[in-house]
């Protein structure tokens, strides 16, 4: 630590008061899975149960991270590795604050997800596997995603010219061809720790 920094964590408001406060624990809980697989739609849904029961809670997708905090990144499996990071980072800043934070991002290595539970801790990391057929994926599409991957217009799309690894062993696995968005919301948020 450089001499000019002066650590000050034992006067900042600590977790547990914090969790104490807010009447739940602060967890990440990661929606990983194929684009169009439900990860967004679901913790958008989640998000909105779990705000109305008082929870706090935040959802970061790669929407709303790719346009500030990670704009500089492309998606070569390098880029995704340092945004999986970033994210991690800023997810676990929001659960040392008590809140649930609902990530939803394809992250297609099982390394790129274990780094994100060795800086959140393996406490507060909640891998949610969102598996739908990539033939289910594509039909979801409404931004012609995996038709422009499969004409070549877009490289390093997971699913079509880039791999993805599932989940070994999830936290919660939600088969989303056969559920609904209500229902993989449910099923999710019961199985919250909370």
């Amino acid at each position: 630590m450089a001499d000019n920094i002066h650590p000050i964590h034992d006067q900042l408001v600590q977790r547990e008061e914090r969790e104490a406060a807010h009447g739940h624990r602060g967890a990440v809980v990661w929606l990983t899975g194929l684009s169009g697989s439900g990860k967004s739609t679901i913790a958008a849904a989640a998000e909105r149960k779990l705000f109305e029961r008082g929870v706090l809670v935040r959802v970061l997708d790669g929407d709303n991270v790719r346009d500030g905090l990670n704009g500089n990144l492309g998606f070569s499996l390098e880029d995704r590795a340092e945004n999986t990071r970033r994210v991690a980072e800023v997810a676990k800043l929001f659960a040392d604050t008590g809140a649930v934070v609902l990530c939803s991002f394809v992250s297609p290595t099982r390394e790129m997800r274990a780094t994100v539970a060795d800086i959140v801790g393996n406490d507060d990391f909640l891998e949610v596997y969102v598996n739908a057929p990539l033939e289910v994926c594509e039909q979801r599409d409404v931004k012609g995603l995996y038709a422009k991957a499969r004409a070549g217009e877009i490289k390093n799309f997971t699913g079509i010219d880039s791999p993805y690894e599932a989940p070994e062993n999830p936290f919660l696995e939600l088969r989303t061809a056969n559920l609904t968005v209500e229902e993989a919301a449910d099923e999710l948020i019961e199985a919250l720790p909370l």
